[in-house]
């Protein structure tokens, strides 16, 4: 089944989404022939009660004017968003909703399972992002695809070589079969074992996996990756760059603390800082 709905949120709060991330996300949306609907979010911010704020601070009427440089960038980058996707042909629509910065991570993962995929930029000043992301990752049950915020404009032919991190796990399992109908539509896959870096527990061999590929119609490259005393975030982001990757496909690995999830080494470091589009699946 192809990917015909994504899900792209956008901030409006304190920053609003750039430009360039908003064409990023429309030129993915274009890349793989689906539509596009963004996500605006209007932060509510507490109201105060305190007589001494009101009178020697006017914090009320602060507040106030916090809330309207929300809703104002939400309107802006809502404009940006659907001028992109109208310039570029894409199948697009939008969603506003209303809540506190805490329970930002929720309402995207939400409504993150009512959609095919969910395209996050990630830039070097993310913090509440980063925690969206993992929030999705770990919780919509769908795949989850982050990007660099400043990266170039997404094009057509972006996914034509696609990677996969492949490690015998449960997660990159899932991530393949997730990315089979971008797996499909690529001219060229590459699967991508690190070597050196982390005991793999199997018997099994990545050429098995390159035959249940081909039974989809997929012929698919088989790689092995030296860590050289790298961690496997870093090799990973080396090897998509030697071999002119436009996509990398992982499974993103986590540790439960209660009710949150701690990022592993490699995910974190993919997600802190996307090397290229990187597709993950829990």
């Amino acid at each position: 089944m192809a990917f015909k709905d994504l899900l792209f949120p956008l901030n409006s709060y304190p920053e609003a989404t750039p430009v360039a991330a908003i064409e990023g996300a429309v030129g993915i949306a274009a890349a793989l022939d689906a539509s596009i609907a963004a996500l605006a979010v209007h932060i509510e911010l507490p109201h105060v009660g305190n007589v001494l704020a009101k009178s020697l601070l006017d914090l009320p009427g602060m507040i106030a004017a916090e809330r309207e440089k929300s809703e104002a960038g939400a309107k802006a980058t809502i404009a940006v968003f659907e001028a992109a996707a109208s310039r570029r042909g894409v199948a697009h629509d939008h969603v506003v909703e209303s809540c506190p910065s805490s329970q930002l991570a929720t309402l995207v993962t939400e409504l993150a399972r009512m959609r095919d995929m969910t395209v996050i930029p990630v830039g070097e000043e993310s913090g509440l992002q980063h925690h969206v992301v993992e929030s999705v990752i770990f919780g919509s049950g769908r795949p989850t695809l982050v990007f660099p915020a400043a990266a170039a404009a997404v094009t057509p032919a972006a996914f034509d070589a696609v990677g996969i991190a492949w490690d015998f796990s449960r997660p990159a399992a899932r991530a393949v079969a997730d990315a089979l109908p971008i797996l499909a539509r690529a001219r060229t896959v590459r699967i991508v074992t690190v070597t050196r870096e982390k005991t793999i527990p199997t018997h099994r061999s990545a050429a098995e996996l390159a035959r249940h590929l081909a039974r989809h119609g997929i012929t698919a490259i088989l790689d092995e990756e030296d860590a050289a005393g790298r961690p496997i975030g870093q090799a990973l982001g080396d090897y998509a760059a030697t071999h002119g990757l436009g996509l990398l496909v992982m499974g993103a690995y986590g540790h439960s603390r209660l009710r949150d999830f701690i990022l592993g080494g490699a995910t974190k470091t993919i997600v802190s800082q996307p090397p290229l589009p990187v597709l993950l699946s829990h």
